[in-house]
């Protein structure tokens, strides 16, 4: 058996999520498998670095397949793209080096969440930004986000239905920062709770447009009490930007985890390692 990788861009507007899902429901997951397996002449089953929501969105998507079929990298990209709808595309593949596993190999993820902040919604963005008309202030936001950098319990942050083993996250960084009418959060950790990224992103909002202080995110942080966080952000501004592993697998680098420690360290299985 080899192991092919994938990167993997879409638009999770129409789509109830990466998993697939019992009753026809239309998922990224589905997709990517049915157009790997007409390519591998048989079935095969892929599994990601993280399960996106409905209407969240991957600007690179990492995710592997074992296959019993030879076929050549450019095939492989060639092939699974020419089945799969316009709103999902193989941006790169390679062969697996070792024990490589796009979950458990991971050391870092990378989202970003984009909010257009302006009086008016957008006829062209409406399903890619989320919304958000009273003025935010993103040197504010900014400040309040460096309160969770860091190794946290990152309970106040989690669904409630968060299915996770340990709320404990190390994050890495947390960017707050304005392009025109854009207010752009690009966040990185060794891994994520359920909707904690939209969660953090409700916070900084409230406190962005001086509905709560700066000090709230620590706050948050020492009553570790999800029903004082304040709303779950929409998941339309939320991309899943890129993922971070060691050198030995000989992974393509997103330019963003430059910013990373030298101390980075993997979360599997519920341990930091």
């Amino acid at each position: 058996m080899t192991r092919i990788v994938l990167g993997i861009e879409y638009d999770g507007s129409a789509f109830f999520g990466w998993q697939w899902q019992d009753g026809g429901l239309r998922t990224v997951q589905a997709e990517v498998q049915k157009a790997a397996s007409k390519v591998a002449n048989h079935a095969v089953s892929v599994v990601c670095t993280g399960r996106t929501d409905t209407g969240v969105h991957a600007l690179e998507q990492v995710v592997h397949f074992d296959t019993q079929a030879e076929r050549s990298d450019h095939s492989w990209l060639m092939g699974i793209n020419a089945n799969l709808p316009g709103d999902v595309r193989v941006i790169w593949v390679q062969e697996a080096v070792a024990d490589f596993h796009a979950r458990y190999s991971a050391i870092a993820r990378f989202y970003r969440y984009i909010i257009l902040n302006r009086p008016t919604k957008s006829a062209l963005q409406r399903d890619r930004v989320t919304w958000f008309h009273p003025h935010l202030d993103a040197q504010r936001m900014h400040q309040a986000a460096q309160a969770l950098v860091g190794s946290h319990d990152f309970t106040s942050f989690r669904a409630l239905k968060c299915q996770s083993l340990s709320p404990m996250r190390l994050m890495y960084f947390i960017d707050v920062y304005r392009q025109d009418e854009q207010v752009i959060m690009d966040i990185s950790a060794n891994a994520f709770l359920h909707h904690m990224v939209r969660n953090i992103a409700g916070v900084l909002m409230a406190i962005g447009s001086g509905e709560q202080a700066i000090e709230w995110t620590q706050e948050l942080l020492a009553i570790k009490n999800r029903q004082k966080g304040g709303v779950t952000a929409s998941p339309h501004g939320l991309y899943l930007g890129g993922v971070y592993y060691p050198e030995q697998y000989a992974m393509p680098k997103h330019q963003i985890f430059e910013k990373l420690p030298a101390n980075a360290q993997r979360f599997t299985h519920g341990v930091i390692k």
